[in-house]
């Protein structure tokens, strides 16, 4: 084990977490790496969490911060909230480090949010289907993990609507490919291995 690393460090979590509303519900999604410092803790953490059984939190900020609270006076978490029920449907709430808690139609969080922003002004819109806000969130926590150093892992979401609450896990195989992990094709250096060589005389 490497010297500099120190057991007793705050765990926190390069995270992405998002909540976006659809019409009929909501879907929560997180990454999944926890990190001490410079190295990884857990690959596989599990952020989001069940309030009730039509609520969930989904955790950003010290992974310690957001499961006990025994010092308010150091609490650095960022949460979004989401749930639903007969007479609102769904609900996003976003918590930010900050301590406001503000209803919106979509959320980010987390160190890799900052990603994502331009990127929901452009593709979330109202009125989604259930499987338009699914993929969405898929697609930006893949996104996030891309560019976030500190992001990782796999993407675990949950959409919450009036037939109740449903999980799904998404492993790293499965998540799209962004433009720096695609197989170069037709690269400079493709180009200038194929060309012939000068003859030296």
């Amino acid at each position: 084990m490497d010297a500099a690393f120190d057991s007793s460090s705050p765990v926190s979590t390069g995270t992405t977490i998002i909540g976006v509303t659809y019409n009929g519900g909501v879907v929560l999604g997180a990454d999944s790496r926890t990190s001490t410092g410079m190295y990884v803790a857990n690959r596989a953490s599990d952020k989001i969490t069940q309030l009730t059984d039509n609520v969930f939190i989904c955790r950003s900020g010290s992974a310690a911060d957001t499961q006990i609270i025994s010092d308010y006076n150091m609490l650095q978490a960022g949460m979004i909230v989401g749930g639903w029920d007969k007479y609102e449907e769904g609900k996003i709430y976003g918590l930010p480090l900050g301590g406001t808690l503000i209803e919106q139609p979509f959320s980010v969080g987390g160190s890799g949010s900052t990603y994502l922003y331009g990127f929901f002004d452009k593709e979330w819109k109202e009125g989604m289907t259930q499987q338009e806000a699914e993929e969405l969130v898929v697609k930006a926590v893949s996104l996030a993990i891309t560019r976030d150093g500190a992001g990782g892992g796999v993407v675990r979401t949950v959409t919450i609507n009036s037939e109740g609450a449903s999980r799904k896990f998404y492993p790293c195989d499965s998540l799209p490919l962004w433009h720096e992990e695609l197989e170069p094709q037709n690269s400079l250096l493709d180009i200038l291995a194929s060309a012939p060589q000068p003859m030296i005389g």
